[in-house]
């Protein structure tokens, strides 16, 4: 596969064309970000851990009948995946309350929740990714109906399986956002990617923060903390 031009240059990922027109390179960076972009920095060594660890659940999801846009992981750093058309939407998941729920709520972080909530961001930086509802969604036409009931749907499989594997190695799946996409022949997947840079990875002992908070809240450690998560899932 030919890696061709630069089609996009998001806060931690490079996407690049390829010889095939439904097929992308992903490369993913150290650069981090947060607050919208307000705060910039880099974390060492991320782009390598959030590129393997985020292939590696993706192919445990496609295991476990999720569709996502993994192909093949070609360097540290690269991936191919298939090329789809992203739905809008951020689709924001959570088990136990933490960052904003916990300030919209007044909820102390680590409050556990009585059910998993299904919260939707529409992705645009200039506005803040502010959050919308169903009604939103639909009145924008963002997606539709059955698109979103199949998002739902997905959202809470993956949260079932991402739950579960992350408790055997413990650690709790505080929150984490996904992203879908449509392929060339209108297949709902999975895209984006899993990483401490996406989810809230708390020791389930400890409750020590083993994902991206630590980079926002100035917390130290940061570089460590993806290592530790990386360690823990894949044994390395």
């Amino acid at each position: 596969m030919k890696k061709l031009n630069q089609m996009y240059e998001g806060k931690a990922k490079k996407v690049f064309a390829t010889d095939d027109p439904n097929v992308v390179l992903v490369e993913y960076k150290d650069d981090a970000t947060a607050f919208n972009g307000l705060k910039k920095g880099t974390i060492g060594g991320k782009g390598i851990i959030n590129n393997r660890m985020s292939n590696y659940l993706m192919q445990m999801l496609e295991k476990n009948g999720v569709p996502t846009h993994y192909i093949e992981e070609i360097s540290d750093r690269e991936t191919l995946v298939k090329k789809v058309t992203i739905v809008p939407l951020e689709v924001i998941v959570r088990n136990v309350a933490a960052g904003s729920l916990s300030k919209r709520l007044g909820l102390p972080e680590g409050t556990p929740l009585r059910k998993t909530v299904l919260e939707y961001c529409y992705k645009n930086d200039e506005l803040g990714d502010p959050m919308v509802n169903e009604y939103h969604i639909a009145a924008m036409g963002w997606a539709d109906q059955p698109t979103m009931e199949k998002i739902a749907s997905y959202a809470l499989k993956i949260n079932t399986l991402l739950c579960k594997y992350f408790k055997a190695v413990n650690v709790d799946l505080i929150d984490f956002k996904l992203e879908f996409g449509l392929t060339s022949d209108g297949e709902l997947i999975l895209a984006d990617e899993i990483s401490p840079d996406t989810c809230r990875f708390w020791d389930s002992t400890t409750h020590e923060k083993l994902d991206k908070d630590r980079f926002r809240r100035d917390l130290g450690g940061v570089e460590e903390a993806y290592q530790e998560i990386s360690s823990r899932l894949m044994g390395e």
